[in-house]
């Protein structure tokens, strides 16, 4: 878990960084003569050249793409539905694992011999790539395939903070029991949900991480691409461990204006004196309080703090927002819990406890995660 902000040193790469999809030469030599499908999205570049086009321009047999959640282009809001279609620069068929099909079918996998997953992720366990990568495992081990997983730096992997994952809240947006910030790459974690068995029925498939070069979980990662439409910068990608929780409360994050994920408020708020109103635009059609002042607080002021890693987790604002609501019994909703993994951080903030109690509850199942995915880290 981060501790104060002057024990996090930032670490300077011996070697050039460089992605797992970089390192063509790694991966490259298991993909002759098979067939391959992708998954991936708008962040599976090769310096400035999609990972698609790339393998194709090489000669890889790639047989079809499967696409997350917001699309193989990265256009769809949170939450919308995501269509199967044909990619309009390659002609390839995209299939969709967002919506009723998150997990790839036996029959879609007929005319695959490898999978190929190459994801931009932000180390926060409600940020369902590495759900989607959970599914895809067990598809092909299921299946008797491979997939190569291209990893990829972990923006917000400096830090291991927040509830661990109850599993009688399995969701998409929590598939295994991890703390909220897990501080692993895609990679990483892959290696962790194969080794404990945490695939459905126990199965374990045929995994092979093509690691980073010159990455080291100390370092400050800048996203070349955004992950995902509401999370454009990287003020937002710090903040967003810290505010995705409030997706489960009265509170909006600014979805529907030129900073979300770095602003809270909601209508008639008694605290604070900044003012935003959502509106319709791409990636936040029908953001909450659509057309309606919302009165809170800008962040961006705040993410210096948060970008040195003061804390993984900040929970001062969710403290803060609940303690200033003038009608508590509104201010969560039903999906909270799930975001949160569980019970215990709502009850905890419903009891007035304060941060550094609630801190205090989390840390032995902190400190017994540290020592399970000790085996699996591939980064100092």
């Amino acid at each position: 878990m981060a501790g104060k902000a002057d024990s996090v040193a930032i670490v300077q790469a011996e070697v050039p960084l460089q992605t797992g999809a970089e390192r063509m030469d790694q991966y490259l030599p298991l993909l002759q003569g098979k067939r391959v499908a992708v998954v991936t999205n708008q962040t599976g570049m090769v310096g400035t050249t999609h990972l698609v086009d790339t393998l194709l321009a090489r000669g890889v047999q790639v047989a079809k793409v499967f696409e997350p959640e917001h699309g193989f282009r990265g256009e769809a809001d949170a939450g919308e539905h995501v269509a199967d279609e044909r990619d309009k620069h390659t002609g390839l068929q995209v299939i969709s694992l967002y919506g009723k099909n998150k997990k790839p079918q036996p029959t879609q996998l007929a005319d695959v011999d490898v999978m190929v997953f190459d994801i931009q992720d932000v180390g926060v366990r409600f940020f369902t790539y590495i759900s989607t990568v959970h599914y895809v495992m067990e598809a092909v081990a299921e299946q008797h395939k491979q997939i190569i997983v291209l990893d990829r730096p972990n923006p917000n992997g400096f830090g291991v903070d927040g509830p661990v994952l109850d599993t009688a809240f399995v969701s998409f947006v929590g598939m295994d029991p991890v703390p909220l910030v897990h501080g692993m790459t895609v990679g990483e974690y892959a290696r962790m949900v194969n080794g404990e068995g945490w695939l459905k029925g126990g199965v374990k498939c045929e995994l092979n991480v093509v690691p980073c070069t010159g990455y080291d979980h100390g370092m400050r990662y800048m996203l070349p691409v955004k992950p995902s439409p509401n999370l454009p910068n990287m003020a937002a990608v710090h903040l967003y461990p810290s505010l995705g929780l409030f997706e489960g409360t009265i509170v909006s994050v600014g979805r529907g204006t030129d900073i979300p994920f770095q602003c809270i408020g909601y209508p008639e708020n008694p605290w604070g004196d900044y003012v935003f109103t959502p509106k319709s635009m791409p990636g936040a059609k029908y953001p909450p309080y659509k057309g309606v002042p919302c009165v809170g607080a800008d962040l961006r002021a705040e993410n210096a703090a948060i970008g040195i890693a003061q804390k993984a987790l900040d929970l001062q604002w969710l403290l803060g927002m609940y303690e200033h609501c003038g009608d508590k019994p509104k201010f969560f909703n039903s999906f909270f819990n799930t975001l949160a993994g569980g019970p215990t951080l709502r009850k905890a903030i419903e009891a007035g406890r304060s941060e550094e109690e609630i801190r205090e509850s989390w840390q032995p199942e902190l400190d017994a995660f540290l020592k399970l995915r000790q085996p699996y880290l591939l980064y100092p």
